[in-house]
């Protein structure tokens, strides 16, 4: 079912980032050596480096694609306080004699930060060619390129701070054109004092400005990563955080609250939360559809989620560093709570035992402050039950 390459990357340190173009077939790489490798896919599926330059005089902490419409262009972000936007060109290389081989150029150089820039994403194409970045001075800066056929050209558009320090961001994709642009902003600070990590803000037309208008108060630890999930035709947004462990947070926009305010409210649910990884969790990222949610952590897996016709969350694959499918016991999934919390419930991953009890739950077992029950019947399991509800033996 799954299937590992291991790649060289002749990386002389860490690699922070890894991004694929929109069609897969292109992959990025960055690293703390400074570099960015570009790799193509031939017909064999195999991964052939075809360039590596020196981006930065730092760490180059991610690296993202533009939509092809643009042209094959990337975006990098470094320790050294700069972004970059870099354009691959044919046909002009400096070398006599390479006439027609193919290089990547730096298109231009963003410094209006005064701290490391920590991320950077191209907008949806539908909003043009705009760039963002966030930084550890707490300032998230929105640039657009005015002529896309002219990439030495940005304007800083907004400069927006948001008070803490910022580790990375997100753009929605959604196609409705009752949704606001809207991104979304983490923070690493550690400080669980300072509140929700989590910021959600919209841009309004009328204003022409950008505004925070939800904060996730349940998020206080540190945020690495984070990833809107598309929107193919959901009335509500799906993101994922992942900080000391995953979390899935539902994002449904309040109608009434847009007429009167200019700006989109949310009702806010929380509606998955796991402790599968034991450890931080450094990334996550979706699949095209938004239907399943890949993570990884210090762990050392990568796990993937899917939800099921009930809306619950629940891990449907766990992959080693060696590609290889992990056999685990079980996973504990999260499903909301009558009141919008998280309850957590359990489900077998492995194959159900025969064995049937009076009650066809099995005993349940603690793991710290969470509990795991098994189901042993043939027919679907009920509803979960409730959290002071003594288990039957």
């Amino acid at each position: 079912m799954f299937e590992a390459h291991s790649i060289n990357t002749e990386h002389k340190d860490l690699i922070h980032d890894v991004a694929y173009d929109f069609y897969g077939l292109r992959m990025a790489t960055c690293s703390s050596d400074q570099f960015v490798k570009v790799w193509d896919q031939d017909e064999h599926e195999n991964w052939n480096l075809t360039a590596t330059w020196k981006a930065h005089s730092g760490s180059v902490w991610k690296v993202t694609w533009a939509h092809p419409e643009f042209g094959q262009v990337l975006a990098t972000c470094s320790f050294d306080r700069t972004a970059a936007v870099w354009e691959e060109i044919v046909g002009e290389s400096p070398v006599p004699g390479e006439r027609g081989m193919k290089h990547w150029v730096r298109r231009t150089n963003l410094v209006d930060s005064r701290t490391s820039v920590t991320d950077v994403k191209f907008a949806p194409k539908s909003l043009g060619l705009l760039l963002a970045t966030c930084s550890a001075d707490g300032v998230m800066r929105i640039y657009e390129a005015p002529d896309v056929m002219n990439l030495c050209q940005w304007t800083l558009q907004h400069e927006v701070s948001c008070k803490l320090p910022c580790s990375c961001l997100s753009w929605n994709h959604s196609f409705s054109r009752l949704h606001h642009p809207t991104l979304a902003v983490g923070s690493d600070d550690s400080n669980t004092g300072n509140g929700g990590k989590v910021f959600i803000y919209e841009y309004s037309e009328n204003s022409r400005r950008w505004s925070k208008t939800e904060t996730l108060a349940s998020v206080t630890e540190a945020v690495h990563d984070i990833a809107f999930a598309p929107n193919l035709g959901r009335s509500f947004h799906l993101l994922a955080i992942a900080t000391n462990n995953l979390r899935i947070a539902s994002l449904k926009p309040l109608v009434d609250s847009t007429v009167q305010s200019g700006h989109t409210r949310f009702d806010i649910n929380m509606v998955a939360q796991f402790e599968d990884h034991t450890s931080t969790v450094w990334r996550v990222c979706w699949n095209i559809t938004g239907t399943i949610l890949a993570s990884s952590g210090d762990d050392g897996f990568v796990r993937l989620w899917k939800s099921n016709y009930l809306n619950n969350w629940k891990s449907v694959a766990v992959l080693k560093g060696d590609g290889t499918q992990a056999q685990t016991d079980s996973s504990t999934p999260a499903v909301p709570g009558p009141s919008g919390g998280v309850a957590t419930t359990s489900q077998s991953s492995t194959t159900r035992t025969s064995e049937e009890t009076s009650s066809k739950w099995q005993a349940p077992v603690i793991k710290g402050r969470f509990q795991k029950m098994t189901w042993l019947g043939s027919d679907p399991p009920p509803p979960p039950i409730e959290k002071n509800k003594p288990f039957k033996k």
